[in-house]
């Protein structure tokens, strides 16, 4: 029993096993101190916290609400009745379109309802309809139909928060109809900003989750009450205030009352005077006998410990003193089961290490002799001897095709990467599982290369089959990526028609048509298309816009130009030159005047490097986006001095529909007429009206070719104030009338 006990190797396992036991008891000890009870104050001050974020969210929200409100009273669309009592449909469109974008970055708001007194018609976010339409059909109320909205508007109010209630909601998409909480929010008429009615309707659910309601205590409720004391939103239908509210005092910003079971907080917003009231359990139910009980595992805990540590000390002492023989050690006695530890593990690492090193080396030289063979200049002799010794497969069939993957991350996917040695196995296993156990290769960003065996013809068709299998059978594994594949024609087995296949599966690359959805590409199914879509008018207004800083329809014009060549269904090569003839375009244009080369220089390298790891069209338009900001921004920066004959051109370009009279150039341009005029004749070698009217006529020579417009029409778009001046104008430069050239040129 001395021995026994003096031994070192068991005294190490007894006092191991008496620190788990401590560790256990410590744990124990701390969950017992901070019981239910004490996680309940953490939790409830926890959400104190969460209740006073959802306010400032609340706050914020009324903030943006209030600045939207005003925002569509500050649009310039009223007097929509013209003279002759016709609604003039122009500024309702366009009331319309700029509602759509005022509402589009906000996501709880349903819908925007803007109308005017004595008209049925309104404007929503989604067209325009008529009110008696809306409140119908679209969204349906026993109460709150169109004419309690008529009646209500034209009556004299402040802003008010109607409470949530329950529409029906008719989606005209699908024919069908759902029930879904609005609050309707009216703006007030007490000072009249403009002669719009405006309502917004709030989805109820979605501004409760953008205020984040879900993260409050599980069974908490929340109410809100506009400054009249009246209920406009609550979670909880059967929250009694009665006996709540008459406790209170509403001129105190925070203040707590408990009832039952229950704690009320209540709070009063800073913005708008709107009570906000935050319902919580006070405590938890059976709170003593869950204490007793964790008490008792507790104990439990410690005394199971203390014997088992004893039982397996032991019951362990006969079987290390056996191991500590067969490893030679013998009856040394010391600390022998770290050594022993630490020596086991050290060669269990150096095994492994060298195993690793040994596949690493072999998988690399078997990679580098393959991509020797798809090298155009390689010699074959130095690399024929690696090909027959690393790659056997590839001679065990008379022939082989050449399969190219390419893989492209989705497009909400773009966080997720998936190491490319990984992505090999997949592709390898996912092939093998097709019965095609052949070599896959990473040759470079997202492309992998399989050789496969084939025996005839037969089987290269059967090989696409396969290959579809494969893709249903993969793309769980590599849901983050779109796959697509190419298949070169069939070779002999020989070194040198690696190159040949290659070249195939690479022109596959480079031919796939953009708005191809076919997983799997036959080289041998090439459909040339030349259809490229470049339109020169549109590329110089592109760089029209950037130089005056117009950005939005900047990028309108570049995404309408991506669009059509991806209808067009062009190449894929095709769509990098037509993306790279853009940017050097806006390039042309709008950077020649920099005084920073070194950023262009910069602009364009980290262009050509985006274009080339693009892997679709998406990918372009973004480097096409941020090249134009770029040179938007530069050309702002440049025409501090608005008084250059680039901007002046550029204006009269964008603005010669309008009323350019002489003084308002020189109100532009911030400067005299008589200076500008001078400065415009001696720059451009004509005077400014002659020069506008060749622009305005230019423009109008087009509309009398292109478009069925009337000669009034026509003079009307192009500037001139009537039909007699733009005939005249336009007889003058030409020496024949709008309507004669337009018979002229009509086919």
């Amino acid at each position: 029993m001395k021995r026994l006990i003096t031994n070192v190797g068991l005294l190490q396992i007894f006092f191991a096993l008496l620190i788990v036991m401590m560790v256990m008891f410590v744990s124990n000890y701390i969950v017992h101190r901070n019981s239910i009870a004490g996680i309940y104050d953490k939790v409830s001050q926890n959400n104190t916290l969460v209740v006073k974020t959802m306010i400032q969210s609340f706050d914020n929200s009324f903030r943006t609400i209030d600045s939207l409100i005003h925002s569509i009273h500050a649009l310039p669309y009223n007097n929509v009745i013209e003279a002759d009592g016709r609604t003039d449909m122009a500024k309702i469109y366009d009331l319309q379109k700029n509602v759509t974008t005022l509402v589009s970055s906000i996501d709880f708001i349903e819908d925007v309802v803007v109308f005017y007194d004595n008209m049925d018609l309104a404007v929503t976010s989604y067209g325009t309809s008529s009110l008696t339409e809306i409140f119908e059909k679209k969204y349906k109320h026993d109460l709150y139909d169109a004419e309690y909205w008529k009646e209500y508007m034209r009556s004299p109010r402040a802003g008010k928060v109607f409470p949530a209630e329950t529409f029906s909601i008719q989606n005209e998409t699908i024919n069908q109809k759902k029930k879904k909480d609005l609050m309707v929010i009216t703006g007030g008429n007490k000072v009249r900003l403009s002669d719009k009615n405006i309502m917004l309707l709030i989805d109820a659910e979605e501004w409760l989750s953008y205020v984040n309601q879900n993260a409050m205590i599980p069974g908490s409720s929340f109410i809100v009450l506009d400054p009249n004391r009246n209920v406009i939103l609550s979670t909880d239908q059967s929250f009694d205030l009665v006996e709540v509210l008459n406790d209170v005092y509403f001129n105190v910003e925070e203040q707590s009352v408990t009832r039952k079971n229950f704690e009320y907080n209540i709070y009063r917003s800073d913005y708008n005077d709107f009570i906000y009231i935050d319902k919580v359990p006070y405590q938890f139910m059976n709170i003593d006998s869950v204490n007793k009980a964790n008490q008792t595992i507790m104990i439990t805990a410690i005394i199971s410990t203390i014997i088992l540590s004893f039982l397996l000390s032991i019951y362990l002492y006969k079987p290390v003193k056996n191991i500590l023989q067969q490893l030679g050690i013998g009856n040394h006695r010391g600390n022998d089961f770290r050594n022993i530890h630490k020596g086991i593990l050290q060669i269990q690492t150096e095994n492994k290490r060298l195993r690793d090193q040994l596949d690493t080396v072999d998988e690399e030289i078997r990679r580098a002799a393959f991509l020797r063979a798809l090298d155009e200049y390689a010699e074959p002799s130095e690399y024929e001897h690696l090909i027959h010794k690393y790659l056997p497969e590839m001679y065990v069939q008379k022939q082989f095709a050449m399969v190219l993957f390419h893989l492209h991350p989705k497009e909400a996917e773009q966080g997720h990467h998936v190491h490319v040695e990984e992505i090999e196995v997949i592709l390898a296993s996912g092939l093998k599982r097709e019965l095609l156990d052949v070599p896959v290769f990473h040759i470079g960003s997202l492309y992998f290369i399989a050789l496969v065996g084939l025996e005839n013809s037969a089987a290269r068709h059967t090989l696409f089959k396969q290959l579809r299998s494969f893709k249903n059978r993969t793309d769980e594994e590599l849901r983050h990526y779109v796959i697509w594949a190419c298949v070169s024609k069939l070779y002999a087995s020989e070194v040198a028609n690696c190159k040949r296949a290659y070249r195939d599966v690479a022109n596959g690359a480079a031919y796939r048509h953009v708005n191809d959805s076919v997983f799997v590409m036959d080289v041998e199914q090439i459909e040339y298309t030349c259809g490229i879509y470049y339109p020169l008018e549109k590329m110089e207004k592109l760089s029209n816009y950037l130089l005056s800083g117009k950005m939005t329809d900047a990028v309108k014009i570049v995404t309408e130009t991506i669009q059509e060549n991806i209808d067009r269904n062009i190449h894929r090569h095709q769509m990098e030159h037509v993306v790279k003839a853009m940017f050097y375009d806006m390039l042309r244009h709008t950077g020649n005047g920099s005084a920073d080369s070194k950023a262009l220089y910069q602009l364009e390298t980290d262009f050509l490097q985006q274009l080339e790891q693009a892997d679709h069209p998406s990918d372009m338009e973004r480097g096409l986006v941020k090249v134009a900001k770029f040179l938007a921004n530069q050309s702002k920066g440049e025409q501090k001095s608005k008084l250059n004959p680039a901007f002046i051109s550029q204006y009269i370009d964008l603005h010669y529909m309008e009323n350019l009279y002489l003084d308002h150039m020189a109100e532009v341009l911030e400067t005299s007429p008589k200076y500008f005029s001078n400065y415009f004749k001696k720059t451009f070698g004509v005077n400014y009206v002659e020069y506008l009217n060749k622009v305005r006529l230019s423009h109008a020579r087009e509309l009398l070719k292109d478009s069925n417009l009337t000669i009034a029409e026509v003079g009307e778009k192009t500037g001139y104030q009537n039909s007699s001046t733009f005939t005249t104008t336009f007889k003058k430069y030409f020496g024949i009338s709008p309507s004669d050239y337009r018979k002229k040129t009509s086919p």
